[in-house]
């Protein structure tokens, strides 16, 4: 069977007009939200670790018996202290309610408008809401000479794991937002059966071509001017810190040179994490090849004028399972649902995953 259509609209107002301007607008100007979180700091099998952020029901952001944990928080993160024993027991004890782990997009953290906009609104509507930041995207450079990549649906499945061992009776939810969503889809249809314990699933703006999105990204004058070179000022930094503590596993004198996401995927992302070059790489993480094996209710949310994913490049119903909702709404940008009078709000995305996971209870 073929996936289901929404074709409802995303009612982005006039006064922004055109995929880059509300994507630059989502980014950069909207009102934004300032949620706290509590963060624990969890250990990979592989000896690195993965911080998660925390906003949970009865969790108290600031205890007034003791003193505040923050040694070792990066200063500016949304994180306003480190999870105590107190805390990790009441997640522990959390009933048997709804609850959503975010997966972020390249380079996103706790502190993203868009993961705020989110957590928000889950969490005054009584969600438990996690967090799970990537490695090397929390604030604190990870410790491994590898970080993270779009395919990883390992470390999907690892931070699923975990999270159910945190709070078994909750009734999970989980939402990844560019390349999160992509690592997600990829997860749901390549894991079927690990994935069959979450309540349903949502992608935001996935790139599920990458290799499309890739070559976007890196030969379009405008995107790579406007959105690689905004990326690649805060990873080449976080890799050169790599290169000083791994002598000789990193390029960086052609990482110095990147100037295009292909070029960076080329040097760094694609051998350091097995694949051949940026197109290998591109080619096997995508997740479009695997959306027809999902087997958890999907909600697949992408506006046809995102400036990072062409689109003639999102999938037609016949190229998804049954359980997958496709929304294409003609406007949206990436990650850049303003609606309302100026200067806007950032409410209906959360609204529209909502609406798709309530109908699921």
């Amino acid at each position: 069977m073929s996936a289901q259509i929404d074709p409802s609209a995303c009612p982005v107002p006039l006064w922004l007009p055109g995929g880059h301007i509300q994507t630059l607008y989502g980014a950069l100007m909207a009102p934004a939200n300032r949620l706290r979180f509590v963060r624990e700091r969890v250990q990979t099998p592989d000896g690195d670790f993965l911080d998660f952020d925390w906003s949970a029901p009865g969790v108290v952001l600031q205890p007034k018996d003791r003193p505040i944990e923050r040694d070792g928080l990066p200063r500016g993160t949304a994180a306003k202290r480190w999870a105590e024993p107190d805390d990790m027991a009441l997640i522990h004890a959390y009933p048997q309610g709804p609850a959503l782990v975010l997966l972020h997009g390249l380079e996103g953290s706790s502190r993203s408008r868009y993961v705020q906009s989110i957590s928000q609104y889950f969490r005054a509507r009584g969600w438990l809401v996690v967090l799970a930041h990537f490695r090397g995207c929390s604030g604190a450079p990870n410790r491994l000479a590898r970080s993270y990549f779009s395919g990883d649906i390992d470390e999907v499945d690892f931070i699923l794991q975990t999270l159910r061992q945190r709070a078994p009776q909750a009734q999970w939810h989980a939402a990844g937002v560019s390349l999160g969503g992509n690592a997600l889809l990829k997860y749901l249809g390549e894991r079927a059966s690990d994935a069959a314990p979450l309540h349903a699933a949502a992608s935001i703006c996935a790139p599920m071509d990458l290799v499309a999105a890739g070559q976007r990204l890196s030969e379009d004058w405008l995107c790579r001017h406007l959105y690689t070179r905004y990326f690649l000022r805060s990873m080449k930094p976080k890799v050169m810190e790599k290169a000083s503590r791994f002598p000789g596993a990193i390029d960086v004198m052609r990482l110095a040179r990147a100037r295009t996401l292909r070029d960076f995927d080329d040097t760094y992302t694609a051998p350091m994490h097995g694949f051949v070059n940026a197109q290998d790489y591109w080619e096997k993480a995508s997740s479009k090849p695997w959306l027809p094996y999902i087997k958890v209710p999907t909600l697949i949310l992408n506006p046809r004028n995102d400036p990072f994913v062409p689109e003639p490049s999102l999938p037609g119903s016949a190229q998804a399972s049954a359980q997958v909702l496709l929304h294409q709404p003609a406007q949206g940008g990436h990650m850049g649902f303003t609606t309302g009078a100026f200067p806007g709000n950032s409410t209906w995305l959360a609204a529209r995953l909502a609406k798709f996971f309530n109908a699921r209870q």
